[in-house]
């Protein structure tokens, strides 16, 4: 009997550490380490992450972008949105215009950070051309594999026919036609 209960209450610890829930990681906060850099056409992508390396899964994180361009030209403030890429990316679409830009992100309270970059801004590069089409075949141009596979055929048929007729022949006595 106290083997069992020794048994019972074991399996009823483990049942109810399992169900606990997890304790969570040591929540981030802080100032945020941010990279800068150019999406390689006219937009900017940012990873944020916490001094500890961590990604910043929080995705209310609000970066603010501000550039400045050759001949005066000015972006911003532009605020940039999650991006799809996995937690810590942020995107700003397409922004600027061809060339050299110097740009600012800015992160506000409770995670203030800063990171300036200077990024080489290209007109988007479109998909290359779908290769043509090739020329469907006439029958009587190469590509014979029908041809095989028939001839395949007739052979597998014509040797059925001749073992059978051995066969047919082998059965019958010599003296009866």
């Amino acid at each position: 009997m106290g083997r069992l209960r020794t048994l019972l209450v074991a399996l009823a610890a483990v049942s109810l550490l399992a169900l606990w829930p997890a304790v969570p990681a040591a929540a981030h906060s802080g100032p945020v380490v941010l990279d800068v850099a150019g999406d390689g056409a006219t937009g900017v992508t940012v990873r944020a992450t916490y001094k500890d390396g961590h990604p910043v899964d929080d995705r209310v994180l609000r970066l603010v972008l501000n550039a400045t361009g050759e001949g005066g030209r000015a972006v911003g403030p532009v605020q940039l949105n999650p991006a799809n890429e996995g937690q810590g990316f942020y995107t700003s679409g397409a922004v600027l215009t061809p060339g050299r830009w110097t740009v600012l992100v800015t992160s506000p309270e409770p995670n203030p950070g800063k990171a300036e970059a200077t990024v080489e801004s290209k007109v988007a590069q479109s998909a290359p051309a779908a290769p043509a089409a090739a020329a469907p075949r006439r029958p009587d141009e190469g590509g014979g594999t029908w041809r095989w596979l028939a001839a395949g055929a007739l052979l597998v048929v014509a040797a059925l026919v001749l073992a059978s007729t051995r066969r047919r022949f082998a059965r019958t006595p010599a003296g009866r036609p």
